[in-house]
């Protein structure tokens, strides 16, 4: 039925059909204009109300809208959501390949009586000869392109199909176009449009700024035990963590399952039905915890997510925009940490190897503006804005950048320099070329065009590349400088620029953030953190002697010196605690490790000590392939050397591999290697000293009680491991 465009009207459907007062936003603007019969670009943030602006009109026009969507999951949501707002189930319907001949023939039963008026496709599904002869039959009142950044190779999830659409459009038969995304540049709002042939369409541009969300980029360090930390203190809250690869997604889920968080993976390697028991579980909160890849969330409707995790920073920041979006689109609590390390960024530039030139070039510049994003101490919902275009006034006030301040310095003179440069190479190089001039550091891109020979070569030399990336980085959320996108980033000076450089002023920048400083990419589960409690230490080492005695045997046996460190760090107070210290293994823990929790319990109440650790994270057992290797080979009694060899390790350096396997409680018997290498004798007199002579473990000692003419390291080192691992297991 057709609608006038009164304003009550209009309201009174809105009401009808999904029970709200009024719309948000630029929602009614954008549906008048679909009722009136034009095409239209919306940009609006995820959370801002997209769906309904082509829900609503296609439900009070005549004919059907075809909805252009990528993913099967988010048909089924749409249309099982219009369908509530319903008493027929015919009103929405989705066409794709998931569907059998019989469901297909009552979707297109359902459409051919009129009573559908959403149609869902697959831009894959559209193509098909047979889709477009039957949508050819049928009064289509107007096409709705969603998720419309896929049409652009700048776009986050570029997808070759989506570049089809016009001309499909055609064939089927012209009615207006509404192209509609979350995340568009302007770069990619005019790749958009150009492509679906509609540069004349009104565009509804509403902000990007959400400001219930709060941003904040960690060093990755430990990263898992930092994702189960904040997990656990925030129970029972919904949560989204993305991982690059499938691999990570499975381990990262498996390791929040064993610390008793409901977590389910989500991935595109899982076939179809566990991938939609999945989703459907976290959407009906049977789990708190979504592992996924990017292959999760596209138009995921969950307002209650109260946290977005990337232990991967993604790939652009279009795409790191969008998942983060899915957190509090209630206008709720929604906390956005990303684990930031140069080296991710390092592994997704090789990842691009071996791909066209200039998809190559896009994607590092891409990544670049991820790495500008993470490395900035400025306001993070200012320098995302920036980027989408937008200029935000003042600074959030909610961010890790402003609740925990870099340090501030004036900069009028950076800026004017920064500029300078730009001009002198007549605008015509990217950051890291200006950068490389300011700070004067000779590359072969500057001799190239001798630019190491330049006046201004060098003019910043007292400062690094680093500190002239921040300037630049800096200038251009000013509109001091912009980036020619068309032409990969080349720098250009803006009006406001060259109004600067004429009467320069004071000019506030602030220092970036250097990852580089700290440990990187640690998620080894290594012990770290506090100084050592020298007096548990102290009453450790006097338990070990005594439980030594105890079992006739050296102290080392028990718990060698840096366990016991670790102990007076950590203070671990139960088995499962004691498992994660250095060098102690599960082994270990039950044959010796009771007398030293229960020691650390006492020790822990009565000194009212606070631990490091606010929770235990458990580890998922997870031997290494090498190390499964190592103990198969030993139990088929393959030789040492052919081990080192088929790994191309020297004897000393598998040693030292055995050595760790035995320490941490796995037993292993090496007596059909020693016995061919080691002189009986021999072995009976270096296990002698071990068992009755030895204070420590150490080699060294060994090789000056027993004599260096006559025993060699290799020979000790062996005969230790079968001393360790006969009497310390």
């Amino acid at each position: 039925m057709a609608l006038g465009s009164d304003t009550n009207n209009l309201r009174i459907s809105l009401k009808k059909y999904f029970g709200f007062d009024n719309f948000k936003g630029n929602q009614e603007n954008i549906i008048r204009n679909v009722l009136s019969g034009k095409d239209g670009f919306i940009l609006m943030p995820t959370g801002g109300g997209k769906s309904l602006c082509y829900q609503l009109p296609a439900i009070i026009m005549e004919g059907t809208a075809i909805i252009i969507s990528p993913l099967i999951a988010l048909m089924k949501n749409q249309v099982d959501a219009m369908r509530s707002f319903s008493t027929d189930d015919g009103i929405a319907h989705f066409l794709n390949s998931s569907l059998t001949k019989m469901q297909i023939s009552k979707v297109k039963e359902d459409v051919l009586s009129g009573s559908t008026k959403l149609l869902y496709v697959a831009p894959e599904s559209l193509t098909k000869e047979e889709n477009i002869l039957f949508l050819q039959k049928i009064k289509i009142s107007f096409y709705a392109v969603d998720e419309a950044h896929c049409i652009s190779e700048w776009g986050h999830d570029f997808r070759p199909e989506y570049r089809r659409i016009r001309p499909i459009i055609n064939k089927i038969g012209n009615a207006p176009i509404i192209a509609l995304t979350a995340t568009a540049t302007p770069k990619v709002q005019h790749d958009i449009q150009k492509n679906l042939d509609m540069l004349h369409a009104e565009v509804f541009k509403d902000s990007f700024r959400r400001k219930n969300l709060y941003y904040e980029i960690q060093p990755k360090i430990n990263a898992t035990k930092e994702i189960i930390k904040y997990i656990s203190n925030n129970k029972g809250k919904s949560g989204i963590i993305y991982c690059l690869s499938r691999k990570k997604v499975e381990e990262l889920a498996e390791n929040l399952v064993v610390n008793n968080i409901k977590a389910l993976p989500y991935h595109a390697g899982m076939d179809a039905a566990t991938r939609s028991r999945n989703q459907d579980m976290f959407l009906m909160e049977d789990v708190d915890v979504i592992v996924a890849t990017i292959a999760f969330g596209m138009g995921i409707d969950k307002p209650d997510v109260r946290f977005v995790i990337h232990y991967d920073i993604p790939k652009s920041l279009e795409a790191y925009y969008q998942e983060t979006g899915r957190g509090g689109r209630d206008g709720g609590e929604g906390r956005c940490i990303a684990f930031y390390s140069y080296k991710d960024i390092q592994k997704l530039e090789k990842f691009m190897q071996g791909k066209p030139v200039a998809e190559q070039e896009i994607g590092r510049q891409l990544l670049l503006e991820t790495v500008s994003y993470a490395e900035s101490a400025v306001c993070r919902p200012k320098v995302l804005l920036n980027y989408f275009g937008e200029v935000m006034e003042g600074t959030c006030g909610n961010c890790d950048n402003c609740l925990h301040p870099k340090e501030q310095f004036e900069g009028k003179d950076d800026i004017v320099n920064a500029l300078r440069v730009i001009l002198e190479v007549k605008e015509k190089f990217k950051v890291d070329h200006i950068a490389s001039i300011l700070s004067g550091k000779v590359n072969s891109a500057l001799k190239a065009y001798d630019h190491h020979k330049i006046s201004l070569f060098g003019i910043g030399k007292d400062k690094d590349e680093k500190f002239w990336n921040a300037v630049l980085r800096q200038a251009l959320i000013a509109r001091f400088i912009s980036k020619d996108i068309e032409s990969y980033g080349l720098l250009k000076v803006t009006d406001l620029g060259h109004e600067f450089l004429k009467n320069p002023v004071s000019f506030t920048l602030t220092l970036d953030h250097d990852y580089t400083a700290r440990q990187d990419d640690s998620d080894t589960g290594a012990a770290g953190g506090g100084a050592m409690d020298t007096e548990l230490f102290s009453i450790l080492k006097d338990l070990r002697k005594k439980i030594a005695k105890q079992n006739e045997l050296p102290p080392f046996v028990i718990f060698q010196d840096p366990s016991l460190q670790d102990m007076a760090i950590q203070y671990p107070i139960d088995i499962d605690e004691l498992i994660n210290i250095a060098g102690v293994g599960v082994g270990k823990a039950n044959r010796y490790g009771k007398e030293f929790v229960e020691l650390i319990k006492v020790y822990v109440e009565e000194k009212d000590i606070i631990r490091p650790q606010d929770m235990v994270v458990k580890s998922v057992v997870n031997k290494s392939g090498f190390k499964v290797y190592i103990i198969t080979s030993v139990d088929r009694q393959i030789s040492l050397d052919d081990i080192a060899n088929a790994k191309n390790l020297s004897l000393k350096e598998l040693l030292t591999e055995i050595e760790v396997i035995i320490n941490s409680g796995t037993k292993l018997n090496l007596d059909y290697y020693i016995d061919q290498v080691v002189d009986e004798d021999h072995q009976e007199d270096i296990y002698q000293y071990f068992l009755e002579d030895a204070k420590t473990e150490s080699i060294e000692e060994a090789l000056a009680e027993l004599g260096e003419d006559e025993y060699t390291e290799e020979e000790i080192r062996l005969v230790r491991i079968k001393f360790m691992s006969e009497m310390g297991q």
